[in-house]
């Protein structure tokens, strides 16, 4: 008998039974024969706008896809760098073999974990208890389940006219949805999503494309790691782009697309679109990125990134030439697209559970998400309040306006999906207080709360407290009217110096960097605080006022409810995105209250229309 039993070992099947066996549970992942822990089927990328933001949130609740990520990063860089601290991600290239070699170590070293290399074929409840029973004829009990299965329930692969069953290249399917859980109506949804061909880098000529480096000055993900510490040997990924004659190939096979001529009948995300899509939906462009990334540092593969297809073979040979450096690429693997189940995440709550069959939780790609941090996430979600509900403690829920991982969990829940989701730092309403740099202390009350004392626990109260004192030196600290004062002003280019100007008002002055600044402020002052702490308390101060001012544009949108609207003027907005703009012509919403309703509205089209009523 087993606590928790995860069907499927991939970024969030992991994440779940990490996070449970902190709570001293006995656990099992069920896993694929032949398919590693934490697989990267796709690109082997970890974060990005939104998504750095949501490792970090892993890692700060005890997760591990941050610990992984750094430990197997060959490539590091931080996103939105030119637009200031407030946005900014981070993304790392990792070594896929690496990753997963490093998920399959730390798991087995947990003697409460068991991984069984089987296929669940169908589940059932009896008073209170699930019965899985395996394809190997095994039958296991579980108080709990968390399935995870990402894309192998009922998986198709498309490439062409060809269609083989799998829920990827080179691996068997599992059984559909509503036949591996006959208990209640499921009415599964089908999802599509593809990925490139794989090209051998010896066949690439890299002197023609654009060279992206590592940066050296990103920051680490894991909290235990020193902030710039590298595990691996760093490389660079190259960019290239589409041309006429790429689309133009494209273009003229249309009737050959599994996606256009009817094969493919499942809905494809809209904001990872294969190269067929971008063809037809931008009919006169023709220059689209391609972004060459390697798959580690011990394979030949590497990953065409922004060109994944699931075209005939012989289509995907021809346009991928015509791209500058890919003249003569070899391909290793085709791309594919693959159609999959997954579930109405209107019948789950907030902590993931289905709201019918209480300790039966769904997480990952099968809750038709895309990202494996997205997954990861969700894993740990599920994870934590399985294994709350077994201790007797309350189920736990991020708030949106503290956590992408809340705004992610909340969005599903409360949506019918109609297409693969997203995470965006748009769909938050708190963008420029849910960042990167002060996740320790947005997620410190979560973890702590879960009362299991660990090192973790003792570092995130001690960067808290820390943080504390520093906020309070910065308001309070002035700068006297003095001879030495004027020198340091003029010697460090502070600008003017004002007397009893405070630390505060310094750090906030539009030609400085904060960060740099506080901490030459603090080294002088002899002050040691912890670089993360710095950075929060400088970026914190810096963006105040844009913070308060968005609270009360949040604020104004829930008073405007009734409000009456017409939504043609809308149409006409340039503030507006074209995705918002298609969503509300076909709902015509008459009031401000419809408008929020509406599935994908983002919170910057709320907060322009909001501020057009006196």
């Amino acid at each position: 008998m087993f606590d928790i039993v995860v069907i499927g070992g991939g970024h969030a099947g992991v994440e779940a039974a990490w996070i449970s066996q902190q709570f001293g549970l006995k656990v099992a992942i069920l896993s694929l024969p032949g398919i590693g822990l934490a697989s990267t089927p796709c690109n082997p990328a970890v974060g990005g706008v939104g998504k750095g933001q949501v490792v970090r949130e892993i890692d700060a609740l005890g997760g591990l896809m941050g610990r992984l990520a750094d430990l197997s990063a060959i490539q590091y860089r931080t996103l939105n760098e030119s637009k200031g601290y407030a946005v900014q991600s981070t993304r790392v290239q990792v070594d896929k073999d690496a990753y997963s070699r490093n998920a399959e170590k730390i798991i087995a070293e947990e003697t409460t974990i068991e991984v069984l290399r089987d296929k669940a074929v169908e589940i059932d409840r009896e008073e209170g208890i699930f019965n899985i029973t395996l394809e190997s004829s095994i039958k296991i009990q579980s108080r709990r389940v968390i399935i995870t299965a990402g894309t192998f329930l009922s998986g198709l692969l498309h490439t062409g006219e060809e269609k083989t069953s799998g829920g990827r290249t080179g691996c068997v399917p599992g059984p559909g949805l509503q036949a591996l859980i006959k208990e209640i109506k499921l009415n599964p949804l089908r999802f599509k999503t593809g990925t490139p061909a794989r090209l051998n880098k010896n066949s690439i000529d890299f002197s023609v494309m654009d060279p992206q480096e590592s940066d050296e000055h990103s920051l680490n993900f894991h909290f235990a790691h020193e902030p710039k510490q590298r595990f691996l040997e760093q490389v660079s990924c190259y960019l290239s782009r589409t041309n006429e004659d790429t689309l133009g190939i494209i273009r003229s096979n249309k009737d050959r697309s599994p996606i256009f001529n009817g094969q493919i009948k499942g809905v494809g995300p809209r904001y990872c679109p294969s190269i067929e899509d971008k063809a037809f939906r931008y009919p006169d462009r023709n220059s689209h990125h391609v972004f060459v990334e390697p798959e580690g540092l011990e394979t030949d593969s590497v990953y065409p990134n922004g060109i994944s297809t699931s075209l005939p073979k012989e289509v995907q040979e021809a346009f991928i030439r015509t791209i500058p450096g890919l003249e003569n690429a070899e391909i290793l693997v085709h791309g594919y697209a693959v159609e999959y189940d997954v579930v109405d995440t209107t019948q789950l709550d907030r902590a993931l559970e289905h709201t019918e069959v209480p300790g039966l939780f769904f997480a990952g790609q099968i809750n038709g998400t895309s990202g494996y941090e997205e997954a990861a996430g969700q894993g740990l979600i599920a994870g934590l309040n399985a294994s709350l509900g077994l201790v007797g403690r309350s189920k736990l829920h991020l708030k949106r306006e503290e956590s992408y991982i809340g705004v992610m969990v909340e969005d599903l829940v409360t949506q019918k999906r109609d297409e693969p989701y997203r995470l965006f730092t748009a769909r938050n309403e708190r963008r420029l207080f849910v960042r990167e740099d002060n996740t320790f202390l947005r997620m410190a009350p979560y973890r702590l709360s879960l009362g299991l004392n660990t090192n973790l626990d003792q570092s995130l109260s001690l960067l808290v407290s820390e943080y504390e004192v520093v906020m309070n030196l910065l308001s309070s600290y002035r700068y006297r009217e003095n001879q030495e004062n004027r020198e340091h002003f003029l010697t460090q280019g502070y600008g003017t110096f004002a007397p009893n100007i405070t630390l505060s008002e310094l750090l906030k002055r539009s030609f400085l960097d904060p960060v740099a600044v506080l901490t030459n402020e603090l080294l002088r002052a002899g002050i040691v605080v912890d670089s993360r702490v710095v950075r929060t308390a400088a970026i914190s101060n810096k963006y105040a006022g844009y913070i308060d001012r968005a609270k009360i544009d949040l604020d104004r949108v829930d008073r405007f409810e009734n409000k009456k609207i017409d939504y043609t003027d809308l149409l006409k907005s340039s503030n507006i995105s074209t995705e918002c703009k298609q969503r509300i012509s076909e709902v015509r919403p008459e009031t401000f209250g419809q408008l929020k309703r509406i599935q994908g509205i983002r919170p910057a089209t709320l907060a322009t229309v909001a501020g057009n009523f006196n």
